[in-house]
């Protein structure tokens, strides 16, 4: 294949997946494995999170490009495995997104986002065999607060949902309340758990995606403490030699810093 090939085209991408993957291709490349990219898959996953958190339309850019290589290069060694072909991915998805949305390509009418939701559900429900849960779509590999929030949210699409915020707001401190009482490790570990999963249905309700709020927390937490640190380096300061009060100090410091 000429690398002269325009690198802005599908194809070319394709092109040269095959060749590393091919005879006299790349050593390993042509070693990997669905289950050896695993790893690369989730990696390149979270840094597309990363740059979306961050705003970085550049970095997007990049980071899309680096997910789409995993695609590609999965269907690539299923094509070599005999498995499937790249056009049968294309062709599963191109077919999923017109058979569930009747209301674009189809007679079905959806007046607002929640109805498309709605007839969503309607939809996969259709697809999913005879005895098979609506929550068994949702890969069990996922993060655990954002399986959470995806499994309530599938509930709430068939009217399983607190009427208000109030009911929500209650149950947390009824969860908090149970948190206190409880007396064993197993017991606080069960309760802490019921906590979450309160608090993951609180953001649901009011759009918040949980796992991306707590990204950004552990990012100000992040460059907060590191400002903490710089501190301590200027000012001669051994951060672990001090005094709660005066880490608490620093931290204030840290806040008005970095804001």
């Amino acid at each position: 294949m000429s690398l002269a090939k325009d690198p802005s085209q599908f194809s070319t991408l394709v092109d040269i997946i095959a060749r590393l993957r091919g005879s006299e291709g790349c050593p390993w490349d042509r070693k990997q494995s669905h289950s050896s990219l695993r790893e690369c898959l989730l990696e390149e996953c979270y840094e597309v999170l990363e740059a979306l958190d961050d705003g970085d339309s550049n970095r997007l850019s990049v980071e899309l490009g680096d997910l789409l290589l995993q695609i590609v290069f999965h269907s690539q060694i299923a094509s070599d495995d005999g498995e499937f072909e790249l056009g049968d991915v294309i062709e599963s998805i191109t077919t999923k997104l017109i058979r569930r949305h009747p209301h674009v390509f189809g007679s079905v009418a959806a007046r607002d986002a929640d109805e498309v939701l709605v007839n969503w559900e309607v939809l996969k429900k259709e697809e999913r065999q005879k005895d098979a849960s609506m929550l068994d779509g949702a890969p069990r590999t996922m993060p655990a607060l954002a399986y959470s929030q995806e499994i309530q949210g599938r509930v709430a699409r068939v009217g399983f949902d607190w009427r208000d915020d109030e009911g929500v707001i209650d149950k947390l401190a009824e969860e908090v309340g149970e948190f206190k009482q409880a007396q064993s490790k197993e017991r606080k570990e069960e309760e802490f758990g019921d906590l979450l999963f309160t608090l993951a249905n609180i953001a649901r309700r009011h759009g918040i995606d949980l796992e991306a709020a707590l990204r950004q927390t552990n990012k100000r937490f992040y460059q907060r403490f590191n400002c903490m640190e710089k501190f301590c380096r200027e000012r001669g300061l051994e951060f672990g030699k001090l005094s709660f009060d005066e880490q608490n100090k620093l931290w204030e410091e840290a806040k008005k810093e970095m804001g």
